[in-house]
């Protein structure tokens, strides 16, 4: 955020003020000395003495400012992401009653900014008495050439008069190739911030420029991936089929890889080796942007914007009337809880959707997925914050709109599991049990003790 904000301003500073005042600069020191060298070429050659111990002063010191504007841009970022977690997590700071240490921490992130700053200033400060320094020392060679050139006959005395005139004039030129040389060291460091991220290149690159369509057919063939950061092996050899129109339930334990596979459909990854084919296309040769529009993702920890609760919806399709808008929140079991808010639709949301409670964020994603009305319906363990009731519900709403759309629920319930076409389960990247409902819960294994011990919780 700093970068946008701070760097970009800094940019902005040298793209603008200091191009103006140095063509201003560049102009008066043209006229200036040639008027000068005019009227007296010996007496200007004295006047410029100080100005080449100007240029390496200039060298010098700009160097260092450049090094010092980079280090202060960093804290200044260091400080924007320390109270940004910090306003962001207040709940988690309060509850653990960590006020004070979050405060001390702050301080001395800031005292060491402070101090970045102060060290940057000190060295910006020469530049002002140095260059007024060089001025009067010019003042005081036109005076003491002059004078002698005055005493020998060889000059007027309204030529002395003339130069000390000119020097002056020239000390705003001068002023400003300090300013204007600071302003462009911190714009260059600026600019080097921002180039660190307008120069990333992208991991996922759309390799096909033209629209590709999609009726929702999904086969993985033998995919591995491991993460790059981690090292973690999220798949290993994973192989099954999504025909248009079905649904597939995918189960297992928290790592196991369930969401890596949904990852793998929206293409926020490539895979290893191995292929992603979607209606006998490989992905990586399908329109990026097509391939996004046609699927309908939620999360598991849903973001909601700081707008109101039509607009989040609306968010997956912008042009949708109020009736369309409520048809959604209807089917993801949402509606009525809207109409008890004072403003219904039209309430405003905090940060992060931070109004509503974690079940109702995630309907409302629901609903902005189904909204969209895509090919592709991907449900992250999005119902995890809701009751048994509701949950039965919205997947009973679910079963009648996604008949015609490939649909794909990652869930650690068998009750959500449970009327999908095809089951699998994942243990540590691989798939360890295949098949539909009926078949599981009569074999051994992971999903048959899960569905027996939910039994059991919702008997008691």
């Amino acid at each position: 955020m700093n970068r946008i904000s701070e760097d970009v301003s800094k940019v902005r500073m040298y793209t603008g003020p200091a191009i103006m005042y140095t063509t201003n600069m560049l102009v008066l020191f043209a006229i200036g000395f040639y008027k000068m060298f005019a009227i007296d070429a010996t007496l200007t050659a004295y006047t410029l003495l100080p100005f080449p111990i100007l240029s390496i002063a200039i060298f010098v010191l700009s160097k260092i400012i450049n090094q010092r504007s980079t280090i202060v841009q960093e804290y200044l970022s260091k400080l924007t992401t320390f109270n940004q977690e910090f306003f962001s997590g207040i709940n988690v700071v309060k509850s653990y009653g960590i006020e004070q240490v979050i405060t001390a921490e702050f301080e001395q992130l800031a005292d060491q900014s402070k101090q970045k700053n102060i060290n940057l200033y000190k060295v910006q400060a020469l530049f002002f008495p140095l260059m007024i320094l060089l001025i009067g020392i010019s003042n005081l060679l036109v005076i003491y050439i002059g004078g002698n050139q005055y005493i020998s006959g060889e000059i007027k005395i309204g030529v002395i008069a003339e130069f000390i005139l000119y020097v002056n004039i020239l000390t705003w030129p001068v002023a400003v190739i300090g300013w204007v040389t600071s302003m462009v060291q911190q714009a260059a460091a600026s600019q080097q911030r921002i180039n660190e991220f307008l120069l990333q290149e992208p991991a996922i690159k759309n390799n096909n420029l033209a629209e590709t369509s999609c009726n929702g057919g999904i086969t993985f063939e033998n995919v591995s991936l491991t993460y790059e950061d981690t090292g973690i092996t999220a798949l290993n050899n994973i192989s099954f089929t999504v025909d248009p129109g079905e649904t597939l339930a995918i189960l297992g334990k928290t790592g196991a890889g369930k969401s890596t596979i949904v990852h793998l459909i929206a293409r926020l990854y490539d895979t290893d080796s191995g292929a992603v084919f979607l209606d006998d296309t490989p992905i990586k040769e399908c329109n990026l942007n097509s391939l996004r529009q046609q699927i309908g993702f939620v999360p598991q920890d849903p973001f909601l914007f700081s707008d109101t609760i039509e607009n989040n919806i609306k968010f997956g399709k912008e042009d949708a009337s109020s009736a369309v808008v409520i048809t959604a929140a209807k089917n993801a079991a949402i509606h009525e809880n809207i109409l008890q808010f004072k403003k219904g639709y039209d309430t405003i949301l905090g940060e992060r959707g931070v109004t509503l409670s974690g079940g109702q964020k995630q309907r409302t994603s629901i609903a902005r997925a189904l909204i969209k009305d895509p090919n592709i319906l991907i449900f992250d363990d999005c119902l995890s914050a809701v009751d048994t009731e509701t949950e039965e519900k919205i997947l009973s709403n679910l079963a009648v709109i996604s008949k015609n759309k490939s649909t794909i629920i990652i869930s650690h319930r068998a009750s959500s599991a449970k009327n999908a076409d095809k089951i699998i389960v994942l243990d540590q990247g691989k798939i360890t049990q295949e098949g539909t409902h009926k078949q599981l819960v009569k074999s051994e294994g992971y999903y048959k003790d899960l569905y027996e011990q939910q039994l059991l919780e919702k008997e008691k």
